[in-house]
């Protein structure tokens, strides 16, 4: 798969103007303009590092007659961004210019994708996903350099989730490099509304669903993988601020066995109603307990859960109930390369309770500091309700190095321009 081929043609349906580029806007000039969408197969092209969409080509495409251009950058591709207050930029969905589709029937693999226009898509009322809940979903962000670069982080390591978790489900799944490409894709495609340096990310939500039809309980006959994007800012209101969590002691995220432990789309129905309870109660979040024991620290809705002690740090570990998140990866490599002493395994409440700093981790909130917990009405706070001083040294060493601000000696950044 290559840029070049999947921009070319790409325009408005007639009629059909919701959720599209104003016209007298386009982010791209298209070649030619006589079809909607183009299809290709996501296979190994080499990425040019070149400013926009100059010239990549597949030679393939070229020989079999396939072969469309793109203008060149100099003047034809805007690069001005989207209209939009920046500044007051929150975490939620802002429909963008172009999304990412690929089917394919089960037993069998994906080969072929599109971007197509930002819009809604058609399922059976029968489908996988809204009969059995037969899906997952991933959540990664890109983030612009001062120098116009575009960053990634760490695609690859969501790749290899997303699997893990088609496997559970009994899906079928894009390959690594088919998953990666596809990003690349959908994010050149929506390159305006990457916010300013500074000011947020471009959050990408790939999703992976049994589109297909199905009565009986059984896999869908077919999946949609799928790719959209939206500007975002923090994920909390309060920010790089102490959110206030409630331990959780009667409903539970996760049960040993299920499927606690992939990125599938009930795990995160299952926290609403706790969720709800707690926020209109004037907490951010819940905390959930193991539900064998309910004394063990499991996670917070959708994110992972540190404690500090002194140099020790600990988090509990991954054993089927917890999602194996990229950015607790992430932050446990950080915490070990600046000398801290990191440890997976239980955490009990007790534990949690007399910790000297809390903290969550995830995509969205990436480092978030724990001002306080609740825990059966006892109300336990952490570094007098400021940043604890971990916490803000391991968020500012992850964004600078998310954000291109440091040198990326992980080699964890994937630069698409």
């Amino acid at each position: 798969m290559e840029s070049a081929a999947i921009f070319a043609g790409l325009h408005p349906t007639p009629g059909h103007h919701h959720h599209l580029l104003d016209p007298s806007r386009t982010a791209i000039k298209l070649l030619p303009p006589s079809i909607d969408k183009i299809n290709f197969s996501p296979l190994p092209l080499k990425l040019q590092k070149q400013s926009h969409f100059t010239s990549y080509i597949d030679n393939s495409a070229i020989n079999s007659g396939n072969f469309f251009r793109v203008a060149s950058p100099a003047s034809d591709v805007a690069s001005e961004l989207a209209d939009i207050d920046w500044d007051n930029l929150g975490f939620g969905f802002m429909p963008t210019d172009y999304m990412y589709s690929m089917k394919c029937s089960q037993g069998e693999s994906f080969s072929k994708g599109e971007l197509q226009r930002f819009g809604n898509i058609e399922l059976s009322p029968s489908a996988g996903i809204l009969n059995y809940g037969q899906g997952l979903f991933e959540g990664l962000k890109a983030y612009r350099k001062h120098d116009g670069n575009i960053l990634l982080f760490r695609p690859e390591e969501n790749a290899t989730r997303l699997k893990m978790g088609a496997e559970r489900m009994c899906m079928p799944s894009p390959s690594v490099e088919q998953f990666v490409e596809a990003v690349k894709a959908t994010v050149l495609a929506n390159e305006r509304w990457i916010p300013p340096p500074g000011k947020g990310s471009l959050y990408i939500r790939p999703l992976l669903m049994g589109s297909g039809a199905v009565l009986g309980l059984a896999p869908a006959p077919e999946y949609t993988f799928l790719i959209y994007v939206s500007p975002v800012g923090n994920y909390f209101k309060e920010g790089l601020a102490p959110i206030n969590l409630v331990v959780e002691t009667e409903m539970h995220r996760a049960t040993p066995g299920g499927t606690g432990g992939v990125k599938t789309i009930g795990n995160y129905a299952a926290v609403l109603k706790a969720q709800s309870a707690a926020k209109a109660k004037g907490y951010s979040d819940v905390l959930y307990l193991d539900c064998v024991q309910k004394k063990y620290l499991e996670e917070v809705s959708s994110c992972n859960v540190f404690i500090v002690k002194g140099n020790l740090i600990v988090t509990p570990a991954i054993k089927g109930t917890i999602l194996p998140g990229i950015t607790r990866k992430s932050i446990i490599d950080v915490a070990i390369s600046q000398g801290f002493q990191v440890e997976e395994r239980q955490v009990s409440v007790d534990e949690l309770l007399d910790a000297d700093e809390v903290f969550c981790t995830g995509t969205a909130v990436v480092v978030s500091p724990v001002g306080s917990i609740t825990h059966q009405g006892r109300r336990v706070t952490y570094g007098n309700d400021g940043v604890g001083l971990v916490s803000q040294q391991l968020y500012s060493a992850l964004t600078s190095l998310q954000m291109g601000l440091s040198e990326d000696k992980m080699g964890w950044i994937v630069e698409l321009k």
